[in-house]
């Protein structure tokens, strides 16, 4: 069990290399959360990796890793 100091020590540290950014999604729209968590599985990737590929993939024009131009995902696994 992580002591008060480790923990304000960690959080500390997240603030200092990571930014975050809040993500919503309706639930009764696709993408839903299901859906994305599926697709990351399915390329063997956290939720977080994959959602960070997506947006890089968006931003350098579609010029992402070769695994990851499969259509659909889901259909994949």
């Amino acid at each position: 069990m992580p002591s008060k100091a480790q923990i304000k020590a960690q959080g500390k540290w997240e603030k200092k290399v990571y930014d975050k950014i809040l993500l919503r999604l309706r639930k009764d729209t696709e993408p839903t959360r299901d859906t994305i968590t599926r697709a990351a599985e399915c390329a063997g990737m956290s939720l977080n990796a994959f959602i960070v590929e997506a947006i890089r993939e968006k931003i350098d024009g579609g010029q992402g890793l070769p695994e990851l131009e499969r259509e659909p995902f889901i259909d994949n696994c």
